[in-house]
C-alpha cells in the first residue's frame, strides 16, 4: 500500500516536472507503458493466491485510476500553455479600426457616357447600338466613304484575317445606317415617317497612339432625321448640350467649315472656356454637318423629303476636359490610384 502511494507521487510529481507534450509521453511510459512499474505488478498479480490477488488487484487499479487522472491533468494544462502562447503570438488589437473591402466606382469614361446619354434622352434622343466587327460596306461605303479613301487604309484600320471586307469599326456611324433601315422598314407604310432622333456611344478602333489618341477609344454618334431639319437646329442642340454637359455658360463656340465625306455642308465643334486656367484656348472636340443624300439613300431614307443631320464627338476627350486630364493614356491603364478619384 505504502509503495503504490510513494508510486503515485512519483508520477505525479514526473508529469507535472514535463515541459511539454513529448517529455510528457516519455514519463507516462516509465509508469503506465508496456514496461512500466504499474504494468509490472499487474504482471505479478498471477502469482499471488486468489485472496490476496483480489485485494491487490483492488489497490493496483486505484492507483492506475489516480495516476491517468494525473497524467490527463497535466495534459490539459500542457494544451492550455500552448493555445495562451499562440493566442499571444497572435494577438488583436480589436481597437483598431475594421480595413473593410474596398469600394468601387464607375470608370470617369462611363461617367461621361452616363451624362451625354441623360442630357440627349432630356430632348428626345434614343439610344442605339452596333457591332463593333463591323462591314466594310457599313463602316465605309454607305457613308459615302470611297475605295481609295485614306481611311481605308491597312495602316489606319484594323481589318480582320481571314474574313473579307470585316473590319473594327473605326467610328459609331455605322449605327447611323443600321438605324436608318430599321427606321425606314419599320414605318414604310406610313405617308409621313416620325422623326428619328437617336446617339450611338461605343468602343472604336484606329491604328494611332499617343498622349491624346488611343488605338481604342470611345466615340459617341448623333443623328436627327426629319422633314424640317436643319443646321441652325444641329447649332442650337450642340450649343446646348456643351453648355449644360460644362454646366455653365461661360463658353465661347463656333463651327469651323471642314470635309467629311458623309455630310455636307460639313464643320468642325471648337469651343473655349472664358474663364479659368483654360481660359481662351480653343478645343476641338468634334464634327457634324448635315447628313449627306448619299448616306440617306444607303439608310432607306429618301433625301428629295427629309434631311438629317450628324454629329460626333470623342468621350475620351470630353472626360479630359471634365476632369483636367491630360493624357488619355490614365484612362486605360487601370492604375486604381487614378481611377479612384472619381469615386463617390
Amino acid at each position: 500500500m505504502e509503495h503504490l502511494d510513494q508510486l503515485l507521487k512519483d508520477a505525479a510529481a514526473a508529469f507535472a516536472a514535463a515541459a511539454d507534450m513529448n517529455a510528457l509521453e516519455q514519463a507516462k511510459a516509465i509508469y503506465l507503458g508496456k514496461s512500466g512499474s504499474l504494468t509490472e505488478l499487474l504482471k505479478g498479480l498471477g502469482k499471488l493466491d486468489p485472496e490476496a490477488r483480489k485485494s491487490a488487484g483492488a489497490e493496483i487499479n486505484r492507483c492506475k485510476s489516480a495516476i491517468e487522472q494525473a497524467l490527463e491533468a497535466r495534459r490539459e494544462a500542457l494544451r492550455m500553455a500552448q493555445l495562451e502562447t499562440q493566442l499571444a503570438a497572435e494577438a488583436l488589437d480589436v481597437t483598431l479600426p475594421g480595413r473593410g473591402m474596398g469600394r468601387g466606382g464607375l470608370h470617369p469614361v462611363v461617367r461621361t457616357q452616363e451624362r451625354f446619354e441623360t442630357l440627349f434622352r432630356s430632348i428626345g434622343f434614343e439610344v442605339a447600338d452596333g457591332p463593333e466587327i463591323e462591314e466594310d460596306w457599313f463602316n465605309f461605303t454607305a457613308l459615302n466613304t470611297p475605295d481609295n479613301h485614306p481611311a481605308r487604309s491597312m495602316h489606319d484600320t484594323f481589318y480582320i484575317d481571314g474574313a473579307k471586307d470585316v473590319l473594327l469599326r473605326t467610328h459609331t456611324s455605322p449605327v447611323q445606317i443600321r438605324a436608318m433601315q430599321a427606321h425606314a422598314a419599320k414605318f414604310k407604310d406610313l405617308d409621313v415617317m416620325p422623326e428619328l432622333r437617336i446617339i450611338a456611344p461605343g468602343r472604336v478602333y484606329r491604328v494611332d497612339s499617343d498622349a491624346t489618341h488611343s488605338p481604342m477609344f470611345h466615340q459617341v454618334e448623333g443623328l436627327w432625321v426629319g422633314e424640317d431639319v436643319s443646321f441652325a437646329g444641329l447649332k442650337g442642340v450642340i450649343v446646348d448640350f456643351l453648355q449644360r454637359f460644362f454646366e455653365t455658360d461661360d463658353l465661347q463656340i463656333r463651327f469651323r467649315p471642314s470635309f467629311f465625306p458623309f455630310t455636307e455642308p460639313s464643320a468642325e465643334i471648337d469651343f473655349a472656356f472664358m474663364s479659368g486656367p483654360n481660359k481662351g484656348c480653343w478645343l476641338e472636340i468634334g464634327g457634324c454637318g448635315m447628313s449627306h443624300p448619299e448616306v440617306l439613300k444607303h439608310g432607306g431614307i429618301d433625301p428629295s423629303r427629309y434631311t438629317a443631320f450628324a454629329f460626333g464627338m470623342g468621350l475620351d476627350r470630353l472626360t479630359m476636359l471634365r476632369y483636367g486630364v491630360n493624357d488619355l493614356r490614365l484612362f486605360f491603364e487601370n492604375d486604381l490610384r487614378f481611377l479612384s478619384q472619381f469615386q463617390d
